[in-house]
């Protein structure tokens, strides 16, 4: 394992006396994870298919990423491609950064990969690509003292290409470090099994750093645990890390910690890495905890300075659609301020089995047995929820 000289930027000391007291404005901004974003995010990422290194559909994902970002109002500065390439396949990795208020060149990481094989890899890595994504809507105008990098990897599946272009390529320069970076925070794989107990999420630290290191990371890692207990409902279990993005950087001594999934659903690189047998809810719970703890690690201000949702937004979060399960007749329950509504309703592939426009039962007899989902979308927002029939 290679290793490059470098300085930890803070004392050991300093990792284990920040303060971690529960902050009401980081809950706040944990409790604007939205269900419903988390859910289309997953269902977009399964719908461009295989997204293996050097793909078209792994530059579509890529496009799509860019395009998130620039709805959420990142500029076009704020988003670099970072291209690499490794024998005859070219890639490219993409950073979106938000600028620090008092440490503006110092940058704690958020990764995770966006490239799959086999199968459309929603829990490997969708469900961190989702995370990811939403972590950075909500932060978009949030103040920290620290800058943050939102780093979508690519080539990882093929042995991290991506994540190591960019730790010896930008991070360093020839063996010269050109970034500090405070903390890399890796999120891979934490989709679950839908039908397993997902209440529980793996914290990973660093041990194949210096001892110093290894001290660090551990420390950030405790933290990371106290940030998911303050943040989410999920227990937590700290385990080691292993075979990810973070790995790069760790081999050139920055600090590393990241989420995993507690019971491992062993659907990774396979067909079966589906929407259909993820657990949309555990990946929800693993944001909000992800968000609590990005808000600790890059110093969040504490201010509640509200929030830029909507109020409609906040109204289409409330739809409901019931019976669930199905036979029948679907009612859709709306806030009398929607109006104006198109209901679509697909099957876990994205095919459209019916379509309608502002009316409020839908007649799904003709329907076989089996999962769908039901899609609303108003002028400006879009509510996703998951329907069973059963007959």
């Amino acid at each position: 394992m290679k290793k490059k000289t470098t300085l930890l930027l803070l004392s050991i000391a300093s990792y284990n006396i920040q303060a971690q007291s529960f902050i009401q404005a980081y809950q706040n901004r944990a409790s604007q994870v939205s269900q419903t974003n988390i859910t289309a995010n997953l269902h977009t990422f399964e719908n461009m298919g295989v997204k293996t290194t050097g793909s078209v559909n792994n530059t579509t994902a890529l496009n799509w990423l860019k395009d998130q970002y620039t709805s959420y109002g990142y500029t076009a500065s704020q988003m670099v491609e970072d291209p690499f390439t490794f024998g005859n396949t070219s890639s490219k990795n993409l950073i979106v950064t938000k600028t620090g208020t008092v440490y503006p060149d110092t940058y704690v990481i958020i990764c995770g990969h966006y490239d799959t094989i086999t199968g459309p890899g929603v829990s490997d890595n969708g469900s961190g690509t989702s995370i990811l994504l939403e972590a950075a809507r909500i932060l978009k105008d949030i103040p920290t003292e620290y800058s943050i990098k939102f780093i979508h990897f690519s080539g990882e599946e093929q042995g991290l290409y991506g994540s190591y272009h960019y730790a010896d390529n930008v991070v360093f320069q020839n063996d010269i470090r050109k970034m500090n970076v405070r903390l890399v925070f890796n999120i891979d794989q934490v989709g679950g099994k839908l039908g397993n107990n997902n209440n529980t999420i793996k914290c990973e630290k660093g041990v194949n750093g210096s001892f110093a290191n290894n001290a660090a990371s551990s420390a950030f890692t405790q933290q990371l645990a106290t940030c998911t207990g303050l943040y989410s409902p999920l227990q937590t279990a700290t385990t080691t890390a292993y075979s990810s993005d973070y790995i790069p950087f760790e081999e050139n001594g920055d600090i590393i910690t990241g989420f995993y999934e507690y019971i491992k659903s062993n659907n990774e690189h396979t067909v079966n890495d589906t929407f259909a047998n993820i657990d949309p809810t555990y990946v929800y719970n693993v944001c909000k905890a992800a968000v609590g703890a990005l808000q600790h690690f890059a110093v969040a201000t504490s201010l509640n300075l509200g929030t830029k949702e909507t109020e409609a937004q906040h109204s289409l979060e409330s739809v409901k659609i019931y019976p669930n399960p199905a036979k029948d007749l679907l009612t859709i329950d709306l806030p009398d301020t929607i109006n104006n509504f198109n209901f679509e309703l697909t099957d876990l592939l994205g095919h459209t089995l019916i379509k309608q426009d502002n009316k409020k039962t839908i007649n799904v007899s003709s329907l076989s047995e089996g999962a769908y989902l039901a899609i609303i979308k108003t002028a400006d927002h879009t509510a996703v929820r998951k329907i069973v029939i059963d007959k």
